[in-house]
């Protein structure tokens, strides 16, 4: 392909490359990639777009590959067109990538014409990795029971033309035996952002994957999803906290058994009978005025103390409207709440919280709902930890009568 410079002279497009064909779904030439031999920039280098190439809309080798897969039973998709080859060179011809951009929905959707669960195996750099979160998140808003991906992550430093060079056939099919689903990649990404050592960071991790979760289009899967990082998250934030370190020697030698201390009344209360009635009707106000929370809430929900017998059957009622699986609006819950607000039979009020009155900004107003909840439950956490080290030093060193 000759360029014309403004001064009238032409030079090659793609001179010093190496020159690739690329085809169309009936195996027609459409455009070329070049991919520059020895040192220089661009390392790939792509046809302009034209009536007959749009490189967004486009898979390198989506005319062999479509046979393939579907014998195989699978769709590979890797990032470039040497890691293609090098795939085919070791008999794995069900292998297709994006012209040097990042998966688009065009091309999703003609993965997913020929396999519902198309395996990602970028490269195991930084930049591979991020690569497949961004298609994974792209992914989202389109998946559906039938439409999905599938990834695996090659070591460190690897492509797949490195691992089947290194290791062959085997190695590859090793990884490809046991792909990992969506949601569990996207869970292990939002995991790994931060450690979840404060109140913020388990906040952070929640709003994050609420956000995925609304992000797919169809209701069955985004309920699914969000229900089952919801319960991953629950079961992380309870997880036990790593060991203390060993004392050190010196005071290894002296072995101290402390006189047992107070523990507050506040914390005492908390661990004993569980949160008060006017905090308990306060949350169940908030997710009264904001539904859309309680589904992602509803096991912490369910999980808290509450002291006041007519509250926690307030309670119980919005955690099965959630376990329930309907659509919830604030007139379905209201239906649910309003004969029961109070013993009296009274609606509930508002109550000072940000969550409980309609006047509040909503993004804050569910934000100070998720915090509420994550602080109620640290919080019993707390008292009840607090008490059984009380009670341990107690029967390591009684008290004299």
């Amino acid at each position: 392909m000759l360029i014309r410079t403004d001064e009238g002279e032409t030079y090659d497009r793609f001179r010093g490359r190496l020159m690739i064909p690329i085809r169309d779904a009936r195996g027609r030439v459409i455009a070329f990639g070049g991919r520059i031999l020895g040192a220089g920039e661009p390392k790939y280098l792509n046809s302009p777009d034209t009536p007959l190439f749009d490189k967004g809309r486009t898979l390198y080798n989506i005319d062999r590959a479509s046979p393939s897969s579907r014998s195989a039973k699978r769709l590979i998709v890797v990032e470039g067109y040497m890691d293609v080859i090098a795939l085919d060179r070791a008999a794995v011809a069900e292998a297709v990538a994006p012209n040097g951009t990042a998966v688009t929905e065009a091309q999703l959707e003609r993965m997913w014409r020929l396999d519902p669960a198309p395996i990602l195996c970028f490269d195991g750099d930084s930049a591979g990795q991020k690569a497949a979160i961004r298609a994974a998140l792209r992914a989202l808003p389109l998946i559906a029971p039938e439409r999905t991906l599938r990834f695996v992550e090659l070591p460190p430093g690897q492509d797949p033309d490195d691992l089947v060079r290194t290791g062959g056939r085997d190695a590859l099919e090793a990884l490809l035996a046991e792909p990992e689903p969506l949601a569990d990649r996207l869970w292990r990404h939002e995991l790994a952002a931060q450690p979840l050592t404060t109140p913020e960071a388990r906040a952070g991790l929640r709003q994050r994957l609420i956000e995925h979760s609304q992000a797919i289009g169809e209701p069955a899967p985004r309920r699914l999803y969000r229900d089952e990082w919801m319960r991953r998250r629950g079961r992380s934030r309870s997880a036990p906290p790593p060991a203390a370190p060993a004392p050190r020697m010196a005071q290894a030698r002296r072995p101290l058994h402390p006189p047992p201390q107070p523990v507050g009344q506040e914390a005492r209360s908390i661990a004993a009978s569980g949160i008060d009635a006017r905090t308990a009707r306060a949350l169940i106000q908030g997710f009264a005025n904001y539904p859309e929370e309680l589904t992602a809430h509803c096991e912490q929900l369910a999980s808290l103390a509450i002291a006041d017998k007519p509250t926690a059957r307030l309670r119980d009622e919005l955690v099965n409207a959630a376990f329930s699986g309907a659509m919830l609006d604030q007139e379905s819950l209201a239906t649910i709440l309003q004969p029961k607000a109070t013993p009296g039979g009274k609606a509930l009020r508002s109550l000072g919280f940000s969550f409980t009155r309609r006047d509040s900004d909503p993004n804050r107003a569910r934000s100070d709902l998720a915090a509420a909840v994550e602080i109620l439950l640290a919080s019993e956490e707390v008292a009840r930890a607090l008490m059984d080290a009380t009670e341990r030093l107690k029967r390591i060193s009684p008290t004299k009568p």
